[in-house]
């Protein structure tokens, strides 16, 4: 069965987040320090969706989905990370289970999509190897409770992007600018997925996976040194992710650190455990140019001449179909499956005077990148399932409340849903794939 979904994070929609034993977390940490996020805005009501989940499977229901890609917050299962299990938070988190199961959706948890609980980072987060096993663990406990009714997990959502954006330029929660010296959050993230598969396996999970952010790396031009930059970066952004996943070793890293002194021996193969599918997030192409100044060995130059999404992104959806087919070509019988664990676009949604939310280019964003999908599994990729980010606006990261990425639209104030165009088209777009389904068989 694919599996047609649509996405969301804990931190960015739960709220209640000091309510029924949830700890802090890394993010409760960094959203509430002076001129971290845009406005000062914070995740503590986000969508209120730990009391107004009722609501939300609702919706999904209405919208004909099979499956629902959610995350589970580490410190509301363990509110310091480990030891004493929260009991009130798995029941919310089984609660939602039996609902989605109930309204014929496969619910899909991710284990840890940016929120680590402060009082591991306070021994260190990723940059201490000891965070990989509190991971199991943490990993083995949601299991004992759910993976009698969950077929599919995911452990880990863009490690790439934590480490950048959180360990190495501060622009996410812990908030650390570590720029190279942040590598061992990479390797620490890896292992504990490795760590966590074992665990997730011996607690009954079918199937596991992890979701990395991918883009294919466009050189600003065929100038050798243009060349070795946007080689570099790949190596940097996908291959530092993939290659130890798939292939059980590292790319050559030298053009960041002349060596690897946190690998030890057997961690590879353990980051190499077999996985059931390859979670694939994508967004846009990087164009790469040689560096201009001392320091990384490759600078952003920026993709232009398409259009832009409000977050000034650009919609290029074909790149979606170059990053899965180079991915087959570069891994062949390595790749696993692959799941679209996430695709979308923010869009400036205003509602209109009689309410609607008219989010066309959202819609033909959607249109594109499903087209763009299509081709690549025409061309011999396996794609297996594809989930729109995201059900509901929600809080952006360090942008806040001001990127709305959803099919609904939320208002903050009121906390009211309202459906837009792009929900609606995405309902009828997916009875039509059912009607097919049906058809075929």
């Amino acid at each position: 069965m694919f599996l047609w979904g649509t996405a969301t994070a804990a931190y960015q929609i739960e709220g209640a987040a000091r309510e029924d034993g949830r700890g802090v977390s890394i993010w409760d940490t960094f959203a509430h320090e002076p001129g971290r996020t845009r406005d000062g805005h914070t995740g503590d009501v986000a969508c209120d969706h730990y009391h107004r989940w009722r609501e939300d499977v609702a919706l999904m229901s209405g919208l004909g989905l099979n499956a629902y890609r959610f995350s589970i917050a580490w410190p509301r299962v363990l509110a310091q990370g480990r030891g004493e299990v929260n009991a009130r938070g798995l029941d919310f988190y089984d609660r939602l289970v039996d609902a989605l199961l109930a309204a014929g959706i496969q619910p899909v948890p991710t284990l840890f999509h940016w929120d680590l609980p402060q009082a591991l980072e306070d021994r260190g987060g990723w940059l201490n190897r000891d965070t990989a096993a509190v991971f199991a663990e943490y990993a083995a406990t949601v299991a004992g409770r759910l993976a009698d009714r969950v077929p599919l997990w995911i452990t880990l959502n863009e490690p790439f992007v934590h480490m950048a954006y959180g360990y190495a330029m501060g622009l996410h929660a812990p908030g650390h600018l570590l720029l190279t010296d942040a590598l061992p959050a990479a390797h620490h993230q890896l292992l504990g997925h490795g760590l966590a598969v074992q665990a997730l396996r011996a607690a009954g999970a079918r199937q596991v996976a992890l979701t990395n952010n991918c883009t294919p790396v466009w050189p600003a031009s065929q100038e050798e040194a243009d060349l070795r930059a946007a080689e570099a970066y790949d190596v940097l952004h996908n291959r530092l992710f993939n290659d130890p996943l798939l292939l059980g070793k590292y790319p050559d890293m030298s053009a960041y650190i002349p060596t690897l002194d946190f690998l030890r021996d057997g961690d590879l193969a353990t980051i190499a455990t077999p996985i059931d599918a390859l979670g694939i997030n994508y967004y846009n192409p990087t164009r790469i140019a040689a560096p201009t100044a001392d320091g990384l060995p490759f600078a952003d130059a920026g993709v232009t001449g398409f259009p832009t999404t409000a977050f000034g992104w650009p919609v290029v959806p074909d790149g979606l179909r170059e990053l899965l087919t180079g991915l087959k070509a570069r891994y062949d019988t390595a790749l696993p499956p692959i799941l679209i664990t996430e695709n979308g676009c923010s869009q400036d949604d205003v509602p209109a005077d009689d309410g609607t939310i008219e989010d066309t280019a959202r819609v033909a964003f959607l249109e594109g990148h499903l087209a763009a999908m299509r081709q690549a599994m025409a061309e011999g990729v396996d794609v297996r399932g594809y989930f729109a980010w995201s059900l509901l606006d929600n809080f952006e990261w360090a942008e806040g409340y001001h990127q709305r990425f959803g099919l609904v639209h939320v208002d903050f104030a009121t906390q009211r849903r309202t459906p837009k165009r792009s929900y609606h088209w995405f309902r009828e777009f997916l009875k039509a794939q059912n009607r097919t389904q049906n058809t075929d068989t």
